[in-house]
């Protein structure tokens, strides 16, 4: 029995130790001669996401690695995701827990964070935030009107992290990281633009329908145009199965060169995007630049720093691996014909998001090549 205690005792020390090692990047996987790209909210849907950018050839940075980086205060259960990169087709990703937790009033300045944020940021060509539930208002000094906040450790985290980053006008003395390394790629999709806009110093409006378009419920907003509505209502309204739970809608590009130059988008197609939020930017934070708005110039939908060419985000979602893919058919209002994702994009849709994959690319390399030059 004595044995059987002491068997395990070790089998638990052991995986215990393989867990921490797991979710300890910095101290045990890390090594000088590789390129690494970080993830913020390495989730298992955000991380199979990256792998089948990478399978299929639209994310092109072939020699990179990936790091996970979270708050262990996150609602998220990370066991997920640990069990997730240690299959062995998964070797390339990697995982990084910080164990220190902060609040409101320290996010915008050197924190609990800031050492390992640095550390990050030292061994890496980038990053991405994903996007999710909505901001606490009050990080951006609002009252909360419209705001559903499931996962505020989260967005303490990943606000702080973009702000070491980009810097802002709440603290102007704060030197962000970027002075240093200024081509260093930082991109965000959806709640990941709304992100970067709050850390800069920027606000959101809270609610689309209420605040922009003074619709009071589904029924009101649904009488939108459909190029207004950001994601979709019916499904408040319906119980039809079929129901997609988001919309696509054409954008606009802005004077700002970033679309037609940089993406090299057809100025004569009009792209449809995958849209899923009832977010958006209010006032811009600083040094943000808007590149592209809804129809009807009411959501911005596009945003780059002015300062750092290789730091820009979206409010669609160009990730969603089913704009690739064939998949389930599905529609739009309840008297709709079902059509899949690819099919609504049609070729030229696909074109755009193939380019913008391409612009992401481009500027993860940039940064590589940069910082090996030092």
């Amino acid at each position: 029995m004595k044995n059987f205690g002491r068997l395990v005792i070790t089998l638990v020390l052991a995986i215990s130790l393989n867990v921490g090692f797991a979710q300890n990047f910095l101290e045990t996987e890390l090594k000088q001669n590789k390129t690494y790209v970080l993830l913020a909210h390495p989730t298992v849907q955000n991380i199979e996401t990256i792998n089948f950018m990478l399978n299929n050839n639209l994310l092109q940075i072939s020699d990179a690695e990936f790091v996970g980086v979270y708050s262990e205060a996150e609602s998220y259960d990370y066991s997920k995701s640990i069990a997730l990169i240690k299959k062995p087709e998964m070797g390339r990703f990697h995982l990084q827990k910080l164990i220190s937790e902060e609040n409101t009033a320290k996010i915008y300045q050197q924190n609990a964070w800031t050492i390992a944020f640095k550390q990050l940021f030292d061994h890496s060509v980038g990053i991405f935030f994903f996007g999710g539930p909505d901001i606490q208002p009050e990080i951006y000094k609002q009252k909360n009107l419209y705001s559903e906040v499931t996962d505020p450790n989260r967005h303490l985290f990943e606000v702080s992290f973009l702000f070491h980053l980009l810097g802002g006008k709440q603290n102007e003395a704060f030197i962000p990281f970027l002075k240093e390394k200024p081509y260093y790629f930082v991109t965000g999709f959806c709640l990941g633009l709304q992100s970067m806009n709050v850390a800069s110093g920027g606000t959101l409006t809270q609610d689309i329908p209420a605040q922009t378009y003074k619709k009071s419920n589904a029924e009101e907003t649904l009488k939108l145009k459909k190029d207004q509505l950001h994601r979709n209502y019916w499904q408040e309204i319906s119980k039809d199965t079929l129901l997609m739970g988001i919309n696509f809608h054409p954008i606009q590009y802005t004077a700002h060169p970033f679309f037609l130059k940089k993406v090299k988008a057809d100025k004569k197609v009009v792209p449809l995007v995958l849209s899923s939020h009832h977010q958006s930017i209010e006032e811009l934070g600083k040094d943000l630049i808007v590149t592209a708005t809804s129809v009807d110039g009411q959501v911005i939908e596009g945003i780059q720093h002015r300062l750092y060419p290789n730091v820009f985000a979206v409010q669609f979602h160009p990730e969603v691996p089913a704009l690739y893919k064939e998949g389930k058919k599905l529609k739009f209002a309840p008297d709709d014909t079902p059509k899949s994702y690819l099919e609504i994009i049609s070729e030229e849709g696909r074109e755009f998001h193939r380019k913008y994959w391409e612009t992401i690319s481009k500027a993860i390399k940039a940064s590589e090549r940069l910082q090996k030059m030092k």
